[in-house]
């Protein structure tokens, strides 16, 4: 799992310098979206992705990887969404984001450290089309959670779905590199 973990931190590496350099060129605005608003990102990233999965022909000359990294920065957004609530004008430095951005990471990585530990990196043998479908159904999961209020009788909660949608994502782009 050393390995894993080291392939983790590469990936969320990447993902955080390119959240860090959109921080610096648009700020914080990504603040003012609402949770459906950030789950309606993820959901379209996700479906292109399957469609670059599923069709021959692409016309837009961006490949899987940008799209999976895009589902891991918009969950993250969403994680801190969910904590610190919505506001009207941006309001977070670089560094206030950073700092938070890491911090719900760091939150995931464990998830995923222990769930790794306990299901024996399945992951490792299962196909990126799959990860895919994981990921659209998770987020279907998400609508139906915030069109219910947030409200689930027996399931795990929003945080949960997109958590695993990061790890997921994350699983992916380690597939792909590997390729």
């Amino acid at each position: 799992m050393a390995d894993t973990s080291k392939q983790y931190n590469e990936v969320i590496t990447t993902c955080r310098s390119l959240f860090m350099n959109k921080m610096k060129d648009y700020g914080s605005a990504w603040r003012i979206l609402r949770l459906p608003s950030l789950t309606d990102q993820i959901f379209i990233k996700a479906q292109r992705i399957r469609g670059l999965q599923q069709n021959k022909e692409q016309k837009v000359d961006e490949g899987q990887q940008s799209e999976f990294i895009g589902v891991i920065n918009y969950c993250i957004m969403a994680l801190i969404q969910l904590d610190k609530g919505v506001v009207e004008q941006p309001d977070l430095t670089l560094e206030e984001a950073t700092v938070l951005y890491d911090q719900k990471v760091a939150i995931t990585k464990q998830l995923m450290l222990d769930k790794n530990h306990d299901y024996g990196e399945a992951w490792r043998d299962m196909r990126v089309s799959s990860l895919t479908d994981l990921i659209l159904q998770k987020l279907l999961r998400v609508k139906q959670i915030e069109d219910n209020q947030g409200k689930t009788l027996v399931s795990e909660g929003i945080d949960a779905n997109y958590q695993d949608m990061i790890n997921y994502s994350v699983f992916a782009l380690i597939h792909l590199k590997e390729e």
